[in-house]
């Protein structure tokens, strides 16, 4: 299970960092760095809630659009043997490999969630 957090409609992966002892949060699907540290979860939402407010201010004040936008497409570099047996696969379930590669990482995305 992923550690996401939502903070005024915004998601967030969160961890620890041993190295300094505290969490750290960092908002996922935007333009910029935005990530927050604290020491306990209630304190973590409010320092997130800091750096949100601050990365949306500075997007205004630069006339930058805030939020990453996705196109759909990405490449996957595989070793030679497993994108083969990737398309058996594929072709054993009557798919194309682009339809049963999306079908994988949906699954495993719902699955992590």
């Amino acid at each position: 299970m992923m550690n996401i957090i939502e903070i005024d409609g915004e998601k967030a992966v969160v961890a620890y960092d041993p190295d300094i002892q505290k969490f750290r949060g960092e908002f996922i699907g935007l333009n910029g760095g935005a990530d927050f540290y604290a020491d306990s979860v209630t304190d973590l939402v409010a320092e997130g809630r800091k750096s949100l407010s601050f990365f949306f201010d500075l997007c205004k004040e630069k006339g930058i659009e805030p939020r990453r936008r996705f196109s759909g497409r990405f490449n996957v570099r595989l070793d030679p043997a497993d994108h083969a047996t990737a398309a058996m696969a594929a072709a054993a379930e009557g798919k194309s490999l682009n339809e049963w590669v999306a079908g994988a990482i949906k699954d495993a995305a719902v699955a992590s969630q």
